[in-house]
């Protein structure tokens, strides 16, 4: 039987800001740090927000990029970033290029399938934040959702 070697590398995201790391305290935070990233899109991105132990940001990952209201998110990616980054935690984020944040059953179905897979794996998900316009945004830990 042969197996083959598997080498898995992660490097950063060219153009990250040298200094302290941004932390996340509320959902407000989290808003205000993916709005600038999100908010003008016109198609939906999807992203994952890798966090360390005091909720510092490590990486922000763009994780799909889909069409005017969709775009196909799954946990094996989400988690596949968190993981390579040694996350603590996670929030996911996307944005919807309508403009109105509220959530679709789409989206509510995805944060409680993120939630129970970040549960298995010792990487919670700490929220689901999604973009609008004008600072408008839904996050599923403010509405109590998560």
């Amino acid at each position: 039987m042969r197996f083959r070697e598997l080498q898995v590398s992660y490097r950063a995201v060219a153009g990250t800001p040298p200094g302290p790391r941004p932390q996340i305290g509320t959902p407000r935070d989290g808003a205000n740090l993916l709005a600038p990233l999100l908010a003008h899109k016109v198609v939906e991105h999807a992203g994952v927000l890798s966090l360390d132990t005091k909720h510092s940001v490590i990486g922000w990952d763009v994780i799909g990029i889909g069409s005017l209201d969709a775009t196909v998110v799954h946990p094996r990616e989400v988690f596949l970033t968190a993981i390579l980054q040694h996350a603590a935690a996670i929030i996911v984020a996307h944005n919807h290029p309508s403009g109105d944040p509220v959530p679709s059953l789409d989206d509510k179905t995805l944060t409680a399938r993120l939630s129970a897979a970040g549960g298995l794996l010792g990487i919670p998900l700490i929220d689901h934040v999604i973009i609008g316009h004008d600072g408008r945004y839904y996050s599923f830990r403010e509405a109590g959702q998560l």
